[in-house]
This record gives structure tokens, C-alpha cells and sequence, in this order.
């Protein structure tokens, strides 16, 4: 996973779709290919075909640092778990709204923590593609008769 760094690579990706939304985060997407196109100067904005993820923490909704700190690193640690699952593409989560003082007193408490990661699970499991469940056989289905002799 490779994380955004420059202002053109987060102009990329907020000028692409809004693919899901949480109570308190938004999730911006764009493919590595669309990127591209916009890119000038003969170098390309995402060099690297990979996920790549950015943060936007406005102090609008965070006010203190430790609190953008506590919430920055669980997005990452989200993003890092959920990585092999996630689409090759840029991708930006946006806080969109705070998280209430009188619920979470302390800036870093476990229950706001948990709160957080509830809420990335949600959001990058909308965005990740769905892979389909092996087929396991039903202990109630009638046994073929090739898998019928014991071993």
C-alpha cells in the first residue's frame, strides 16, 4: 500500500466519485489509469500500480492533534489489514463530521478507537470486491458415490 503525498495526487482522487459514506467518514476513489490522463509534466501521479490511500483530517471536525493522530492511525491500520482486498486505486478517507465530546471524553480512549475502526471496517468493505465463498458441502448433502469409500 502506498500513501498519497502531494497536493496533485489529492486533487485526483477527491475529483473522483464518492463511492461510500459513513455517519462520520467519506471514502473518494479513483483508478490509477483515469489519474493518469491528468497528470502532466510527462511524469505520472501514481508510478507505482498499487492501493494507494490518503487522509484528510480537517481540524473543523478534530480540533485537537492527538485526536487526528489516534484517528489517522487507525485508518491506516484499517487500510493496511484490508489492502489485499481493496481495489488497485487511489483512494482518500475524509472525516466528515466529528466525533461527539460528551461520548468520547478522552481524545484517544479505547471506545473511541473502536468506534473508529467500526465505522473504516464498514466503509472499506463497501469498496472492496465481493469475493464469492467456496462452495463448502452441507454435512446433509448426500455423499457422491466416488467420496463414499473410506480412506
Amino acid at each position: 500500500m502506498q500513501r498519497l503525498k502531494s497536493r496533485q495526487q489529492f486533487q485526483a482522487v477527491m475529483a473522483g466519485a464518492l463511492v461510500a459514506k459513513t455517519p462520520h467518514f467519506a471514502l473518494h476513489r479513483v483508478a490509477l489509469d483515469a489519474a493518469h490522463e491528468g497528470a502532466h509534466e510527462g511524469r505520472a501521479l501514481f508510478p507505482v500500480t498499487d492501493v494507494w490511500l490518503g487522509v484528510l483530517l480537517p481540524k473543523r471536525w478534530a480540533r485537537r492533534a492527538v485526536t487526528r493522530n489516534a484517528i489517522r492511525r487507525q485508518i491506516y491500520e484499517a487500510a493496511r489489514e484490508k489492502a489485499p482486498q481493496l481495489p488497485q486505486a487511489a483512494l482518500v478517507v475524509r472525516l466528515r463530521t466529528e466525533f461527539s465530546h460528551k461520548q468520547f471524553v478522552s481524545a484517544t480512549s479505547d471506545a473511541l478507537k473502536r468506534a473508529v475502526r467500526a465505522e473504516l471496517n464498514h466503509l472499506l468493505d463497501r469498496v472492496a470486491p465481493k469475493v464469492p465463498v467456496a462452495q463448502v458441502p452441507s454435512p446433509c448433502a448426500p455423499i457422491s458415490p466416488e467420496r463414499s469409500h473410506v480412506v
